[in-house]
């Protein structure tokens, strides 16, 4: 078992790579991609890097069904395998979950493993496939399970903030990339546009009209959700000022804010999960779109991939994790870390600027 000291996932790994790492190449490698729809854009860098590092290997990405759409179109892997969701109603699905999927790929007879994600569950699961190299970092008690370990930089007080992106690098500089492209790029299927352009019509939304601004109010926690009266606030002043068409991104089960922040505008914007947008649809809205304002969520780094402006909210979280280096984002932080503690007019400003600088250019 390897064990490898970081103190920079972004150079470190590379300087302690061990001999075995640069000498053996996979034949068919898994990518078990992590959680999240951030998360999962942000790792793109990491399977452009593993794809030029080995051209000839087959790679196949594990992802959640939910989330496939952000690896459709992608030019960088293989095959696409999905982690079906539990059935309602099985009580023992939990347990038999891991094992059914520890059988489905040991069937893909994969001689090495990358884990993105920091969870036990993942490295059990690729234990029990029985796949032989397993690379991944030395967190939550799995190290035992991992041929490769990677330790991630700690101070006193835990783990330090680093940019999910060069986290995830961090594992193709050990196996051997040099200098890889951090990058991100979004893949967007012809299927997945005609899509977009559908949802866009029944929305009564012009192509090549007035400007599209998006407002992705909703988030995974409430704590972490701009008060629906501000982006009321924030649309209205889009409308008048720009005379942009401005549209609400989100779920069904977003519905609630959604409906709250069209009952608070003037001039109520167009709630598009209403006209039945799904992320496939979502990745070729945010594309054509002049601007996006979200709150910290998996929006944000589409639009960062499709090279979408983009005003991000943060309140409690620290945007030091999730780092993108996007010319095109003007991060808003809260100084009393909750989402109150934004202003409109900081906002509104934000907006101005980008909107003004996409009409120079268009």
């Amino acid at each position: 078992m390897e064990t490898t000291g970081v103190t920079d996932p972004g150079s470190a790994i590379l300087n302690a790579m061990s001999a075995r790492s640069s000498q053996i190449s996979p034949q068919r490698l898994l990518i078990v991609m992590p959680t999240w729809l951030g998360d999962c854009v942000m790792a793109g860098p990491t399977l452009r890097a593993l794809r030029r590092l080995f051209e000839q290997a087959h790679i196949s990405a594990l992802i959640k069904a939910n989330m496939r759409p952000v690896l459709e179109g992608c030019p960088w892997i293989d095959r696409i395998l999905t982690i079906r969701p539990r059935r309602k109603g099985r009580s023992d699905q939990r347990r038999r979950g891991p094992l059914r999927l520890a059988r489905r790929l040991a069937a893909g007879r994969f001689d090495t493993v990358v884990l993105l994600p920091n969870s036990f569950r993942t490295a059990m699961m690729v234990s029990l496939a029985g796949i032989p190299r397993r690379i991944g970092y030395d967190r939550e008690g799995r190290g035992f399970m991992l041929t490769d370990r990677l330790l991630p930089p700690r101070d006193q007080h835990g783990f330090t903030p680093i940019p999910a992106i060069d986290y995830y690098l961090g594992i193709a500089r050990y196996l051997g990339a040099e200098h890889p492209d951090p990058a991100m790029a979004l893949a967007v299927s012809e299927h997945e546009q005609c899509e977009a352009d559908q949802l866009l019509a029944r929305a009564g939304i012009v192509a090549g009209g007035p400007p599209l601004v998006l407002l992705n109010v909703g988030a995974s926690k409430p704590e972490k959700c701009w008060p629906p009266q501000r982006f009321a606030q924030l649309a209205d002043h889009l409308a008048q000022k720009h005379r942009a068409v401005v549209a609400l991104t989100g779920s069904p089960r977003e519905m609630q804010i959604l409906s709250s922040v069209q009952r608070q505008a003037s001039s109520p914007p167009i709630n598009l999960a209403s006209f039945g947008l799904t992320l496939s649809s979502l990745k070729a809205v945010i594309r054509g779109a002049s601007l996006l304002v979200t709150n910290d969520t998996g929006p944000r780094h589409l639009a960062a991939a499709a090279g979408t402006p983009v005003v991000s909210l943060f309140g409690p979280t620290d945007p030091a994790w999730t780092r993108i280096d996007f010319a095109l984002e003007r991060q808003i932080v809260a100084a009393d870390q909750t989402m109150k503690g934004i202003r409109f007019e900081q906002v509104a400003a934000a907006a101005d600027e980008l909107l003004r600088g996409a009409a120079v250019k268009d």
